[in-house]
């Protein structure tokens, strides 16, 4: 996870403590906790996916994204 900038790692930290498995996930809420764009979020979750595939998972169902972290 040493590859990962402070943003990222938050991001990631904040999504692993939180139930986006079944809540489902807002971006708008996203960039508001953490007082930056959406595009920001957007970038830091894409992100995510290349640096620690293995540990973010991300889905579609039923309308609705969702996201788990371990």
């Amino acid at each position: 996870m040493s590859e990962l900038t402070e943003f990222e790692l938050r991001l990631f930290e904040w999504i692993r403590q939180s139930d986006f498995e079944s809540v489902a996930w807002s971006t708008k809420k996203a960039a508001k906790s953490f007082k930056c764009t959406e595009d920001e979020i957007y970038e830091g979750v894409a992100s995510l996916t290349k640096k620690v595939p293995t540990r973010i998972q991300i889905y579609y169902e039923e309308g609705n994204l969702h996201i788990a972290a371990e």
